[in-house]
């Protein structure tokens, strides 16, 4: 195995613990996620294996995704003494994520306490051809002695979820079996909700020239773990290879027996051996990087950085799985409890709409698996249509927890679970920017239609008359912007309301024209009165929308202007913005800093909708004002800076978002990686130094500005079933159109084109 060229790489600077690696480190395949602990699994190290869609609630305060058991543990003993790496002498290492074949390597030499010198190097990856396949390869050396090596394999069911917080720690699953099978071994758990079922299947070899080489073979049950131990007589200098193959297969796939399951598919894996398994994962990511990859010459950091949220992007998808989503936090940590929010549709979607647009179309199918849940939420809140839960796991119910805590540590009420709105609007958005790339008729017609119908039959019945001004508002909400709570018509939340209601009555006299059978059926299934898509117009023409014409200022919401001002004057090490003095963290509702894009965001989403003053006086103003404590916030500003000529500003937001988790800007990469900026940095190299941008007519407009160290910009798209690539220079625009399915109109800087 060869490391990719030093672009593809990102290295860890020195052994040790590091929770931060353990999050940028972590490998996904879209069903399985493994944290980048090491192999030893130090004590203080945050294990973490996932599988997607494996939720339970046990006595947590809300559904969790599920820390399930570590299945790669891997330690060395010298004649019966631990090789413990944290108790050595470190004379080489080197641990790097290989971005473009999707590994981990690995490299140590120790010298412990006795004088020994013992090497071993290797790697691991989560297959990308087999879901289920986890494979670990290494060497191991003895450089100046000979001893009797035991290779200790384990699996470890002691995992479980906030184990460094004694009041959230849950263990959320019970071992059900463990066996030897005599070549390998097994470990059966189900979740304390006692609705998913994993086996684990693991097998270990020591090999010598390609030979199995150990004379002695033992199991050992050990409670919560069983190991697999291989003993080998080692000789100096000579080179022993270690593979370890585990498999995981749950009750979400639908087989009869877990463990027949589990076997046969690790047998299969063993049989295929792990040059081969290697090759088929390597052609899998060459298959994703072909179509997603992207390169910024003249600039290497901004290059390995953005290789570096598109490959944790390519790895998270799973296109055959229409009932689970992107997390918050991916498969990488615990973070918002492996949750899905508007994050996914708003700052990940874009991604796959434009690479990967099977997986962007089942990340919409699991809203709509799930839309009879966003109806009963409806009901439960007085309301009609489909309200969509600002936290959403498996069944789609809500699954916000009440409580947490604020800046100082103070346990607080958490109230977006209750009235942060806006993510129904926000999803049906995503469904239109599907469609609108793809030309996916079929998904609008059976799927996509649906969902904005409902949501725009939430919107009308949540905005209520105000009889004295004429006008409907949108009352007690939090907006993007999570410092303010309970504000009334805020101008994100009222402005995508607007949006969904008019659009739902647009797709409704599309519908009847274009597609009459469809329209009857959707009619007759949702029961949907004559008089319904009238008043959505009506309640969207009179939606409050608090802007100042006189200033050309949209108030964030009903009296931000109102409260105390602060401007940000002061950034950190890592070019964040530092708290203004004065300001009291637990009375943030009482100032007009906000945490993230809020006005700015709207901007963003429907910028055909102002026009270039209103777009530069708000994001002059709000931009002073963002503390940017959430990391969507960044490439927002990015976006629009580049929108409005602040591109000098626009540069230093996107390294911001760009590096949110390499530098861990937020301060709590460990929890998982940071998902929305892995998308919002992508969308900040095309739609922003790109220059790409939808227009009304549907026709691909392109009009680049790069940063002034930037020689050119390579990235490709998938549009209507075309595959388009780009070279953007400062001088030029070269477009080929890779797959031809229809005609490509293009506007490159004004100047209109045909492909």
């Amino acid at each position: 195995m060869k490391l990719s060229e030093k672009n593809w790489l990102i290295e860890q600077e020195s052994f040790g613990v590091s929770h931060r690696y353990e999050t940028c480190f972590a490998l996904t395949n879209g069903y399985i996620g493994i944290r980048g602990i090491n192999e030893e699994c130090f004590c203080d190290e945050t294990p973490g294996t996932f599988i997607a869609g494996i939720f339970d609630k046990d006595t947590a305060q809300v559904t969790e995704l599920v820390n399930l058991p570590n299945p790669i543990g891997l330690r060395i003993y010298i004649n019966r003494e631990y090789l413990n790496p944290l108790k050595c002498e470190i004379l080489e290492f080197k641990r790097v994520l290989d971005l473009k074949q999707g590994l981990l390597f690995r490299k140590l030499r120790l010298k412990d306490e006795k004088g020994r010198i013992t090497s071993i190097e290797g790697f691991r990856f989560v297959s990308m051809k087999n879901k289920n396949l986890i494979v670990q390869k290494y060497n191991v050396v003895c450089e100046n002695y000979s001893a009797v090596l035991n290779v200790e394999s384990f699996i470890d069911a002691n995992t479980m979820n906030s184990k460094d917080t004694p009041n959230d720690r849950v263990k959320h699953y019970e071992v059900e079996d463990k066996k030897d099978c005599k070549s390998c071994i097994f470990l059966g758990i189900k979740t304390k909700d006692k609705r998913y079922k994993v086996g684990i299947a693991s097998s270990t070899e020591v090999l010598l020239d390609g030979q199995i080489c150990y004379f002695n073979r033992f199991v050992k049950d050990l409670g919560s773990i069983i190991t697999e131990n291989l003993e080998v007589e080692a000789k100096e200098g000579k080179s022993y290879e270690i593979v370890k193959l585990s498999v995981l297969v749950s009750s979400r796939e639908n087989v009869e027996d877990i463990f027949k399951s589990s076997i046969s598919k690790l047998e299969r894996a063993k049989e295929l051996g792990v040059e081969r398994l290697f090759s088929e994962h390597i052609e899998e990511y060459d298959k994703l990087w072909d179509v997603s990859k992207l390169e910024v010459i003249g600039d290497e950091v901004a290059d390995r950085s953005l290789k570096f949220n598109v490959f944790h992007l390519l790895s998270m998808a799973n296109p055959e799985d229409e009932h689970v989503s992107l997390g918050a936090k991916g498969l990488h940590g615990e973070g918002y409890k492996g949750h899905v929010f508007w994050d996914t549709e708003i700052f990940m979607l874009p991604f796959y709409i434009y690479t990967n647009p099977k997986a962007a179309r089942s990340m919409l199918m699991y809203r709509y698996n799930l839309l009879d849940a966003a109806r009963e939420n409806a009901r439960k809140n007085g309301y009609k249509g489909a309200q969509f839960p600002w936290e959403s796991a498996d069944t789609g119910q809500e699954e916000t927890p009440k409580w947490g805590y604020d800046y100082l540590g103070n346990p607080v009420r958490i109230w977006t679970g209750d009235i942060e709105y806006h993510i129904s609007a926000d999803i049906a958005f995503a469904v239109l920017e599907y469609v609108r790339a793809t030309d996916d008729i079929e998904f609008l017609l059976n799927y996509g239609v649906e969902i904005v119908i409902e949501t725009a039959r939430f919107w009308a019945s949540i905005c209520k008359y105000n009889e004295e001004k004429d006008r409907y508002e949108i009352n007690d909400v939090i907006g993007p912007d999570e410092f303010h709570e309970h504000c009334n018509n805020n101008a994100y939340t009222n402005y995508l309301a607007k949006w969904n209601l008019e659009k739902a009555s647009e797709l409704l006299t599309f519908l009847k024209e274009n597609y009459p059978s469809h329209f009857e059926r959707l009619v007759k299934k949702i029961n949907l009165s004559e008089d319904e898509p009238l008043n959505w117009l009506k309640v969207a023409s009179k939606i409050y929308i608090p802007y100042h014409s006189e200033t050309k200022l949209i108030e964030q919401f009903e009296g931000y202007f109102n409260l105390k001002d602060f401007i940000i004057e002061e950034y950190d090490s890592n070019n964040m913005p530092v708290w203004p003095k004065g300001v009291e963290l637990d009375k943030l509702n009482s100032y007009q800093l906000i945490k993230q894009a809020d006005v700015v965001m709207l901007l963003y989403l429907l910028g055909d909708q102002f026009d270039e003053e209103v777009m530069k006086i708000n994001y002059d103003y709000y931009e002073k004002r963002t503390m940017h404590k959430s990391s969507l916030s960044p490439s927002i500003y990015a976006l629009m800076g580049v929108r409005v000529g602040e591109t000098k500003r626009a540069y230093i937001n996107f390294m911001r978002t760009a590096l949110t988790d390499l530098e861990d800007n937020q301060g709590n990469t460990a929890l998982g990686i940071h998902a929305a900026s892995l998308g919002g940095t992508w969308q900040v190299l095309i739609f922003g130094f790109g220059g790409l941008k939808v227009e009304k007519n549907d026709v691909l407009s392109v009009n680049p500005w790069l940063p002034e160290k930037w020689e050119a910009l390579k990235f490709s798209i998938w549009w209507k079933g075309n595959l388009l690539d780009f070279v953007v220079t400062k001088e030029n625009v070269e477009i080929k159109k890779r797959v031809e399915k229809s005609k490509v109109k293009v506007r490159v800087k004004g100047k209109e084109i045909v492909l």
